[in-house]
C-alpha cells in the first residue's frame, strides 16, 4: 500500500466516524511531506446546521489558524472524496500546495443523484484550480472500494 493509499484510508476512516456522528460521509486531513498527519477533520453539516461544514472547508479553517503561508504550501491535504467547487476555493484561497482524493466527484454523483441533502456540482476541483494564479498539484481519484462503501445507504433516505 503506498502512503497516498494509506492516508486516503484514514480519510475514509474520518468520513466514517463522520457518518457515525450524524453528518454526511466526508472527512479529510492534511499531512506533511513525510506523511505525518499534522489535521483532520470531518464533515459537520447537519450537527453544526452548517451548509459549509463540509470536511474539507473545515480543515482548511483550522490550518490556516495554524499554519503559515510557507508552512500550508508544503502541505498535502487528503479527502474521502474529490472536493467539491466550494472547498476547491476554500483550499485555492488557503494556500495548501496539494490535493489528493480518492471518490471523484462524478462518482459521487453516481451514488448521491439528485438528493436534495447534497445539491452537487459536478464540477471537477482541478477545473477550479486551473482558474486561479498558482499551481496546485492535484492527484486522484483512487479506486478504493471503502470510498464508496461509506456512503452505502446514507443517500437512500
Amino acid at each position: 500500500m503506498t502512503v497516498h493509499q494509506e492516508l486516503l484510508a484514514r480519510a475514509i476512516d474520518i468520513a466514517r466516524q463522520a457518518r457515525v456522528n450524524g453528518n454526511h460521509p466526508f472527512g479529510a486531513l492534511l499531512a506533511d511531506a513525510d506523511g505525518g498527519v499534522v489535521l483532520t477533520a470531518e464533515n459537520t453539516v447537519a450537527t453544526e446546521s452548517d451548509p459549509t461544514g463540509h470536511a474539507e472547508t473545515n480543515l482548511v479553517r483550522l490550518a490556516g489558524r495554524g499554519y503559515s503561508a510557507t508552512e500550508l504550501a508544503a502541505l498535502t491535504l487528503y479527502s474521502s472524496a474529490e472536493p467539491c467547487a466550494m472547498c476547491s476555493g476554500a483550499i485555492y484561497w488557503s494556500g495548501i500546495g496539494a490535493v489528493v482524493y480518492a471518490l471523484a466527484e462524478t462518482a459521487l454523483y453516481e451514488i448521491i443523484g439528485d438528493d436534495p441533502k447534497n445539491p452537487t456540482l459536478v464540477l471537477p476541483c482541478r477545473t477550479v484550480f486551473a482558474a486561479g494564479q498558482r499551481p496546485i498539484t492535484v492527484r486522484g481519484p483512487f479506486e478504493i472500494a471503502d470510498a464508496v462503501r461509506v456512503h452505502a445507504g446514507f443517500w437512500d433516505h
